[in-house]
């Protein structure tokens, strides 16, 4: 072996020695390593592992414009289309006005009929005319005048006088049967007046309406579109949003990591908790501003209130997710179990004691039904305690029920 060649053989040992000891910063300066506490670092990996998921769900909702739309754009869409285009009050009813003979008294009482902004009075000569009228949908009732009438006016009895009502629409016929008595009852208070006597009645009846006075239905429409809003952005969105990761496949990358599903369930929870929130305050800036709908209640009550709903529908949405875990499938039950009921078993627009006993029973597993009283108790009554109390522990038991199940279910296994 030559002399070269020994060094060469001598130079790779060296570095095969240096290459196979493990020397770390500390070793090198000569400070001994120091070790944290396994609490410490599980506390500290822990909080780093939430934020970045949260981090994660905050730029997953915000690239993808569906989940925005949803959350600020369907509020507004939905708010106008109820505030403006959805009516239940009975206004500018065409009625058919048939006068068999023509006198001071019948013209005094159409005149009150043409002066109220609850009737567009059409003149009809003769009950066939008015009645192929009703039949064509051109006027929704009659008012027949007798001959008579102004004669049994001077007579103790009165004068009677005939109303014909189109049935198909049984909810507008009791409204405009109550707006005709009624216009019946003013007249002949004015006319008594008028002419210097006083009119005696047996009985005597004065309507006061309490918390909404111009019985606008504006007034409780608005705060059912608010839990119909609140109802799609917790529960709807999340189902979809959640299914579409196990059909992409990014929540089976997911489950290889160190976090645990406490942590998952949390940061899905929290960035759609912060736009069912902003979804809310637009509601209530629209309701309050634009339609001019009361807030008599308190804000924190309203938020309150929001935050136990929200979770709820939060916690369904996950829980359907959970279970489907199928985007199609998701969307159509979410559909089913959430919106459907919000919208129609809530009390939003039907009277639920109105309903018979079985579906008044099934009203109380529906969340929006305590939100919904929530919304129109805060609104239009204010904080009515003996009200808001029972519906608030109501909501938060079935917040805590979903969110329990969605968290039980959840296990960290690929199927």
């Amino acid at each position: 072996m030559t002399r070269s060649h020994k060094q060469y053989t001598d130079r790779q040992l060296t570095g095969q020695q240096l290459t196979g000891q493990q020397l770390t910063g500390q070793q090198l300066t000569g400070q001994q390593p120091v070790s944290q506490p396994p609490q410490a670092q599980h506390r500290g990996g822990s909080w780093m592992r939430l934020r970045g998921l949260v981090r994660k769900e905050f730029l997953q909702v915000w690239r993808d414009p569906s989940s925005l739309a949803i959350a600020f754009v369907l509020p507004v869409v939905l708010l106008l289309m109820f505030g403006y285009g959805v009516s239940l009050d009975a206004e500018h009813v065409p009625i058919a006005l048939v006068v068999e003979k023509t006198t001071p008294d019948t013209t005094s009482f159409c005149a009150e009929l043409e002066h109220s902004q609850y009737f567009s009075p059409v003149y009809v000569h003769g009950m066939p005319a008015a009645r192929q009228a009703m039949m064509e949908r051109r006027v929704d009732a009659i008012l027949h005048l007798r001959e008579d009438f102004s004669a049994k006016l001077r007579r103790p009895g009165g004068a009677t006088i005939q109303l014909v009502l189109n049935g198909v629409d049984a909810n507008t016929a009791r409204i405009v049967d109550g707006y005709v008595t009624a216009a019946y009852g003013k007249w002949l208070e004015h006319r008594v007046t008028a002419r210097g006597e006083s009119l005696v009645e047996p009985v005597v009846v004065q309507q006061r309406i309490w918390f909404n006075a111009n019985v606008r239905s504006r007034n409780y429409l608005v705060p059912g579109v608010i839990a119909l809003v609140m109802t799609l952005i917790g529960s709807l969105l999340t189902a979809m949003l959640m299914a579409r990761e196990w059909e992409r496949g990014t929540m089976e990358a997911m489950m290889v990591t160190p976090v645990s599903m406490m942590e998952v369930l949390f940061g899905k929870i929290l960035p759609y908790f912060v736009l069912g929130m902003g979804g809310l305050t637009l509601s209530v800036a629209m309701g309050v501003w634009l339609f001019g709908v009361p807030l008599r209640g308190s804000l924190w009550v309203l938020m309150m209130s929001s935050t136990l709903f929200l979770l709820t529908a939060l916690g369904m949405g996950l829980f359907i997710s959970t279970v489907t875990r199928v985007q199609f499938v998701a969307g159509q039950v979410a559909i089913l179990t959430t919106f459907l009921p919000a919208f129609i078993l809530s009390g939003f627009i039907f009277d639920i004691g109105s309903m018979p006993w079985p579906i008044q029973w099934l009203t109380h597993l529906i969340p929006a039904r305590y939100y919904v009283t929530l919304l129109k108790t805060t609104f239009l009554a204010g904080d009515v305690w003996s009200v808001i109390l029972p519906n608030s522990a109501a909501l938060a038991i079935m917040a805590i029920v979903f969110l329990g199940l969605t968290l039980m279910l959840s296990q960290k296994r690929l199927d």
